[in-house]
């Protein structure tokens, strides 16, 4: 066996170009490192068939002889082609020298291929370990919106699917949590997820494919995107008990702090709205976030509602204050702006078209009062500083 070392190792090389694609269209130096992988293999074996009690040194003697970044260049289907192979021609080459050897390669093929496997696993929860500590790390960075340069790449490393809109889903961690579980569910829901566990609170940062990639990446037919609201609502059975808040939608990834300071936001102030829903939108809580002194809170209401009513009509912001003011009550309404009921329902139509949001709901009530509160007391401040002082 050991005179014909040199001829198994020159055959096997000559067989994996023959009958394996994917090793002849490897660059020349990942050829040469799967050759010595090859050749120790065989050397390895004609060491322990001399001394079967060095079986547990096998898998250094064999797979030692290969850089570590052959682990990412070949898979563990093509190692184990690589072992096949080269264990057909050793079987060839020695098929009669008698049963004892033979018997010792089938002995000894299936001790390499477990080495093998117990290589790669290794390897496997090596990047898992690793893969878990930067996601807590985005993760983190995110919820602080603490970014640097370095965050794109980390989240590319991660191998994150998700493009186009992201948005950022706050709750309570269940006692007995399993992210598996997690991203098994966003899978089926065509999107990726990136998952934080800190104390007691669960954050969820969830992406979905645009339209556009769905059309080229799937076939006709499938059903549309969900929203996030959807997602959401699918992914709360993995919460635990309290409530759920999901924060708006941003353009990308990088972005998500600011969706994930409206969630957190909304989910310190959810117990103040007796019936909230579970999940409930960041921004349905904007009078709560408001009262609590969250300025993204007061913001959106100014921006959303305020300055929009203000620069589509004085009349229609009128009529709004009025109605809020008269208990959303149209009579009353009415008489006080000189008007017919039907033109301050007309008003109102009106208002939700250019906003969004309706008047005549009692929750929705609530969000544009609070929006005429919080603009009013802009405006005035802002006539202040433009004052002159005396």
């Amino acid at each position: 066996m050991r005179t014909i070392a040199g001829e198994l190792a020159t055959r096997t090389l000559k067989r994996l170009e023959d009958q394996l694609p994917w090793y002849s269209d490897m660059p020349p130096s990942r050829r040469s490192s799967v050759g010595l992988v090859a050749q120790a293999g065989i050397t390895s074996f004609i060491s322990w068939f001399d001394d079967p009690r060095s079986t547990p040194w096998i898998a250094a003697d064999v797979f030692g002889a290969a850089p570590r970044e052959l682990l990412r260049s070949v898979s563990l289907q093509q190692t184990l082609q690589l072992i096949r192979v080269t264990v057909e021609v050793v079987e060839e080459r020695v098929k009669d020298a008698g049963e004892p050897l033979r018997e010792a390669i089938l002995l000894y093929s299936r001790e390499i291929a477990f080495a093998a496997a117990d290589v790669y696993a290794r390897a496997a929860e090596a990047r898992g370990l690793w893969d878990a500590r930067l996601e807590a790390l985005v993760v983190d960075s995110i919820l602080s919106g603490e970014q640097d340069e370095e965050l794109p790449s980390r989240i590319a490393a991660l191998g994150w699917h998700g493009h186009g809109e992201v948005a950022v889903l706050v709750g309570t961690a269940p006692k007995q949590f399993d992210v598996d579980q997690v991203r098994r569910a966003a899978r089926h829901m065509h999107a990726d997820v990136l998952v934080g566990v800190q104390g007691s609170r669960l954050v969820v940062v969830i992406g979905r494919s645009d339209p556009q990639s769905r059309e080229l990446e799937e076939p006709v037919g499938t059903a549309p995107a969900l929203t996030f609201m959807e997602i959401a609502t699918q992914l709360e059975p993995y919460f635990g008990s309290g409530h759920l808040v999901l924060g708006h939608a941003v353009q990308n990834l990088v972005d998500a702090s600011k969706s994930a300071r409206a969630a957190l936001a909304g989910f310190a102030v959810a117990r103040s709205w007796r019936n909230a829903p579970r999940p409930v939108h960041a921004d349905d809580l904007l009078p709560e976030r408001a009262l609590a002194g969250d300025v993204l809170a007061k913001a959106t209401l100014v921006h959303r509602i305020y300055r929009p009513l203000q620069a589509h009509s004085t009349e229609l912001l009128t009529t709004l204050w009025s109605y809020l003011d008269n208990g959303r009550s149209l009579e009353a309404t009415a008489r006080e702006l000189f008007v017919h009921p039907n033109t301050v329902r007309y008003r109102l139509k009106r208002v939700s078209e250019v906003i969004g949001w309706d008047a005549t709901g009692a929750r929705e009530s609530l969000i544009l009062q609070t929006a005429l509160i919080v603009g009013s007391m802009t405006d005035h401040e802002a006539g202040s500083r433009r004052r002159p002082q005396s």
